[in-house]
């Protein structure tokens, strides 16, 4: 594999917000999750651990979340941003606009932004949702490596063609997919990522964010 390759497949990977309702097999799976824990994390400690849902699962999972979201108190075991200010505000903004510009809903439609808000917590429709969780006792650090086995999850489902949306938004009802899932209390509830195959057709997935200039993110020393 070559640095043009590993480019390719990160300008590939976009966050699918339709999906086709064909499940993806399980070998397949099982190969992207084979590939995300090879990720470094500190001590090799390894934190991640991965509850994977499909078919009649995910669909029982799907109402149940929605429900949730429509009546429940959200409470998130690993606190969400404070606050966006500066370019960060800039570019939180841009990919909402963006979002809303593809899929119809105008500026000021506050029931309109709403209604494709909740669309996150039916899973934009995907076949498969794996909800990511670390020990509590690792604290931020755990959570660190976890996004190192995010990536890599969206990147090797992409290699075989299955599209990802990595989402924080489940984990603002931690409470309730802990007992939906069992999970103990001594692990934090960090996202959900939903997979499938795209609805290509979609409005949802016609659009691409950018991303900043090295300027923006880079001090050289030396």
């Amino acid at each position: 594999m070559t640095l043009s390759d590993l480019n390719r497949l990160l300008a590939e990977r976009h966050s699918c917000r339709a999906f086709l309702s064909d499940p993806v097999p399980k070998d397949q799976i099982e190969q992207i999750l084979n590939s995300a824990t090879r990720v470094p994390s500190w001590c090799n400690a390894q934190p991640w651990h991965v509850i994977v849902t499909s078919g009649e699962e995910t669909d029982r999972f799907r109402t149940a979340m929605l429900a949730e979201a429509a009546d429940g108190t959200p409470s998130p075991d690993l606190p969400f941003p404070t606050s966006y200010s500066g370019m960060y505000q800039d570019r939180r903004r841009a990919c909402g606009w963006a979002l809303y510009e593809a899929v119809g809903v105008e500026r000021g439609d506050r029931a309109a932004s709403a209604q494709q808000m909740m669309e996150n917590f039916s899973l934009f429709g995907a076949p498969h949702c794996a909800i990511l969780t670390s020990p509590a006792e690792l604290g931020g650090y755990g959570a660190l490596d976890c996004g190192g086995f995010i990536t890599v999850f969206c990147l090797a489902a992409q290699a075989l063609g299955v599209a990802t949306i990595p989402q924080a938004a489940l984990a603002t009802y931690s409470p309730f997919l802990r007992r939906y899932f069992d999970i103990p209390e001594d692990r934090m509830i960090l996202c959900a990522i939903s997979f499938g195959y795209a609805d290509t057709d979609h409005p949802a997935n016609s659009f691409r964010t950018d991303r900043a200039d090295l300027t923006e993110v880079v001090d050289w020393v030396g």
